[in-house]
């Protein structure tokens, strides 16, 4: 009898975060079912009327519609939607994977002073309650400077990803060839790729949420996968 495969929902806040994801499963083992929702960080930014606690419940919606759909797990990728739950865990059946987590664990390895970067300026306060609340309970305290790319978040948000992605790796050569920190992490999945390519042409390693998400998908993965 063939293996049943593990059913991962992922919830994005942009489409251009689905192959990043596409890529670091074994097809044959993960079905994968992808949930795109702009609209919340359209709303959340333009919306005074909108409060925190509406975001949170529309979130919390998202999943439980997501969890009723068959799933054995459930993965964020948007840093923002995580930053609006609670950190306790969530009242759903199935586990939550957030793409934070294990970025956060990688961020306390990386040597001191670090640069941390961001295209969202919405996406930093929330992220970085969330690591220094990590951080604490792990017993550090690490010294990351955080700092937003001008003229990049629109791009992506217009779709123009390509624009995006090297408008990202442009920003990121200058930091790198300034020698100004000791190291460079970027705190979004959408900036992985521009990380990447920075890093294979320079040799100098930028760390991002892909790679940590990589191995802890897979531990992650096989703890839920279904009987055979």
């Amino acid at each position: 009898m063939a293996d049943v495969k593990t059913r991962l929902g992922c919830l994005h806040m942009h489409h251009s975060n689905i192959p990043y994801i596409d890529d670091i499963v074994a097809p044959d083992r993960v079905d994968l079912l992808h949930f795109v929702d702009p609209g919340l960080m359209r709303r959340n930014g333009s919306d005074p009327d909108f409060s925190s606690d509406q975001a949170e419940q529309q979130v919390r919606r998202q999943l439980a519609w997501m969890a009723a759909c068959g799933l054995d797990a459930i993965l964020i990728t948007c840093t923002n939607y995580i930053a609006m739950l609670p950190d306790e865990p969530l009242d759903l059946t199935i586990p939550v994977i957030k793409i934070d987590e294990p970025f956060f664990a990688d961020l306390l390895r990386q040597p001191s002073p670090h640069l941390l970067l961001f295209t969202n300026p919405a996406t930093v306060e929330g992220t970085m309650r969330r690591f220094h609340d990590y951080a604490h309970r792990a017993g550090h305290q690490p010294q990351v400077e955080t700092d937003i790319m001008p003229g990049t978040f629109e791009l992506v948000m217009a779709g123009k990803t390509e624009a995006y992605a090297a408008a990202v790796a442009g920003q990121l050569r200058d930091l790198v060839r300034s020698g100004r920190y000791e190291s460079i992490s970027v705190g979004q999945l959408s900036m992985a790729e521009s990380a990447l390519r920075v890093t294979a042409e320079t040799q100098v390693p930028i760390g991002n949420p892909l790679d940590s998400l990589r191995l802890h998908l897979a531990h992650e993965l096989e703890a839920t996968a279904p009987a055979t």
